[in-house]
């Protein structure tokens, strides 16, 4: 598998990202998967993983339920940015949560502690 030579602080993100994949309770969204194989295989990305490779991990989180992109999910995103004036792809990874049944979205990136209608996120690395 491919390896990167990362920041201490990053080898510290990718430390709490594996233990979180040991988790059982966990619920991934078809969006996510996405946005994962797109970023990882950037080539402007430092050493960018190789399709194959992004595809392998793909592969190996299929072990969650995964949350497919329905039009409930686009209709439920669609009201969540109305409501809470966030980007679509964000509402729709709440959406997906949501209808996943899910109550928290693991995000480094949206508003920590924030509750959007029943689903919490959580900045895992914080």
């Amino acid at each position: 598998m491919h390896t990167d030579v990362v920041s201490p602080a990053e080898s510290g993100k990718a430390a709490k990202a594996r233990e979180l994949l040991r988790c059982r309770d966990l619920a991934l969204s078809v969006q996510v998967l996405q946005e994962f194989y797109v970023q990882a295989t950037r080539p402007s990305r430092p050493n960018p993983l190789t399709h194959d490779e992004a595809v392998a991990f793909i592969r190996t989180w299929r072990r969650f339920p995964i949350q497919d992109v329905t039009l409930s999910v686009l209709e439920d995103a669609l009201a969540i940015k109305t409501r809470w004036q966030l980007s679509y792809w964000d509402s729709a990874i709440l959406a997906a949560a949501r209808q996943a049944g899910c109550d928290e979205v693991l995000s480094e990136d949206m508003n920590d502690g924030q509750d959007y209608g029943g689903v919490k996120v959580v900045n895992p690395f914080k």
